[in-house]
């Protein structure tokens, strides 16, 4: 049977995929993974799987978004079920929409696997949430690189709202989310970056719009990371406090 299984990895610690992905993962005759889903993941599956790194950075791209389009197309008809594995969600800036199109066009069935998003799983683990009462009653989830590799304009209008913000892929735009925030009188609301989120060699760096461009380079960070703006970001520190009170 020919078949396409776009499944969502989750943020990165490899426990945190869902159970249906993992049974899809582990009955797929090819894996193409990207950069951000869990290598470790691969060990699920069986021994004649083939296994196709596909994976995208910034400013680094081994495959453009046509030839993995292509290659899910080609394995799919050659070997049967194909897993395209995708960090976080694939329907959350994954271009899942666009692969399943693709592959759609071509007549195959495709089965969906929504993932845990990093855009709240990394900040709650980190000990922010996104909502919570009396500081933030909504968020934003905003790309840091459009299709034309510049900063969502929808910054522009979430920076104006007392909402959480969370910016994907913009650690380099943060000087420009720096400057939005700045020019709106919000130098001093708290932010927090949170670089390979859920993983071992997880760092955090909280602080305020105003420096939190100094430290964030002092801290020597850099992508994957995730950036949140809003009253909520300042929790992180209360949670670390609490746990180092527990420790003692």
């Amino acid at each position: 049977m020919t078949k396409v299984t776009l499944i969502g990895a989750g943020p990165g610690d490899p426990d945190l995929i869902t159970l249906k992905g993992l049974k899809a993962l582990q009955a797929a005759d090819v894996v193409l993974h990207d950069a951000l889903a869990s290598t470790e993941l691969l060990a699920h599956c069986k021994p004649s799987c083939v296994i196709v790194n596909v994976g995208k950075r910034f400013a680094q791209h081994s495959c453009n978004q046509d030839v993995i389009n292509h290659l899910i197309v080609e394995y799919a008809q050659q070997y049967g079920h194909v897993v395209r594995l995708k960090g976080g969600d694939p329907f959350i800036f994954g271009r899942g929409y666009e692969e399943l199109e693709f592959v759609q066009r071509h007549g195959i069935e495709v089965e969906i696997v929504p993932g845990i998003s990093s855009s709240y799983a990394v900040p709650a683990l980190a000990g922010i949430p996104l909502t919570n009462r009396g500081m933030s009653e909504s968020f934003w989830v905003i790309t840091g690189t459009t299709k034309d590799h510049k900063l969502s304009a929808d910054l522009q209008l979430a920076a104006q709202s007392t909402a959480t913000v969370v910016v994907l892929m913009g650690m380099h735009k943060l000087g420009e989310i720096v400057e939005i925030y700045a020019q709106l009188g919000k130098i001093d609301l708290p932010a927090a970056i949170i670089q390979n989120g859920t993983r071992a060699d997880e760092k955090i760096v909280t602080g305020k719009v105003g420096n939190i461009l100094q430290l964030a380079q002092a801290a020597g960070l850099s992508s994957p990371a995730i950036i949140v703006l809003g009253n909520v970001a300042q929790l992180a520190d209360k949670v670390h406090q609490i746990s180092q009170f527990a420790i003692n």
